[in-house]
């Protein structure tokens, strides 16, 4: 299946440890560039990426570098769709906490799967939870 228009995939693997997420901005980068991602596109994919990736580390991979994260970037017919996987036991998303409740406000965690939420079209957890893929849509200038 060839591409008309613009394609792009990327697959990174990276030891779980939170200075790796500068690989990830890099990739991030060479993909704006190729792609053509807008500038306003370019902080939703790069905030919604670093807190996935942030969240395989810390919770799926509980920062043991000899477990991977794995990151895949695909480009086709203007969605960017980007899948974030861990080798964690998994999560239900349905039991973080929401940040915007009153209680909630102060805490010191808890807003990576929001922002994601927010800031993606749209986002699936894999059955485990261990997986997340986040799409964005029209994200040329």
């Amino acid at each position: 299946m060839g591409c008309i228009y613009k394609c792009m995939y990327k697959k990174i693997k990276i030891e779980s440890k939170v200075t790796n997420l500068r690989i990830v901005e890099n990739a991030i980068d060479e993909a704006t560039k190729e792609i053509g991602i807008s500038q306003d596109n370019y902080g939703k994919i790069l905030v919604s990426t670093f807190e996935a990736v942030n969240n395989a580390i810390l919770h799926g991979n509980n920062s043991n570098p000899e477990k991977i994260v794995v990151i895949v970037m695909t480009f086709k017919r203007n969605e960017l769709k980007i899948i974030v996987t861990d080798e964690g036991s998994g999560f239900n998303p349905a039991d973080v906490p929401d940040p915007t409740i009153p209680e909630n406000i102060e805490a010191l965690n808890g807003r990576g799967v929001f922002l994601m939420s927010r800031l993606a079209d749209k986002i699936q957890y894999s059955k485990k939870g261990n997986a997340v893929t986040m799409i964005f849509n029209n994200i040329i200038s």
